[in-house]
């Protein structure tokens, strides 16, 4: 019995079944914070990315900056413009141009629907961050819309709102335990 047990066990352990973790979070290197605030974002979308190879290895060290970047469709490919990846410190004279057009690999499906939407008047397609996941690095971009003024205020007044009740909501459960 003890012989079936112990074959039972090593084979669970080749096959994976016991001690797997679960699939760790994505790792982000950079994320677009003020897209929050300065749009609706409406939908978002994860896609792949042309790089080169200094690009990766800058990417992977953190020298990206989504700030003033967006995305457009042209002829079928997404691009993404104004993105700036730092050249790789030891690249030497293959590093690549900083901030370059770079195709973004999405689906026929997806790109045919972002055609339709950003044809539209007011909508753009914005990258809210890079991060890695199974060993590639993912854009996530998000079809948004601009905020107004109002909207900016509207947004800082619910946030307001809901920190002050909650702060109520922790008092009155300490007074009253």
């Amino acid at each position: 019995m003890l012989r079936f047990l112990l074959r039972e066990a090593s084979a669970n352990i080749q096959e994976g079944v016991v001690g797997k973790a679960a699939d760790p979070a994505p790792r982000n290197f950079a994320v677009n914070r003020q897209a929050q605030h300065l749009y609706h974002l409406l939908e978002r979308f994860e896609s792949g990315v042309e790089l080169t190879g200094t690009e990766v290895k800058s990417i992977r060290e953190g020298k990206v900056n989504l700030k003033d970047s967006y995305a457009v469709v042209k002829n079928d490919e997404v691009w993404l413009i104004d993105c700036h990846i730092s050249p790789y410190a030891a690249g030497s004279r293959f590093n690549h141009d900083p901030l370059r057009d770079r195709r973004l690999l999405l689906h026929r499906q997806e790109i045919d629907k972002l055609t339709g939407r950003t044809q539209e008047r007011g909508f753009t397609l914005v990258p809210t961050r890079v991060y890695l996941k199974k060993n590639m690095i993912k854009f996530e971009i998000a079809l948004a819309k601009g905020k107004n003024v109002f909207d900016h205020r509207e947004t800082s007044r619910r946030r307001t709102i809901e920190r002050e009740a909650q702060q109520d909501i922790h008092e009155h459960r300490r007074r009253h335990q």
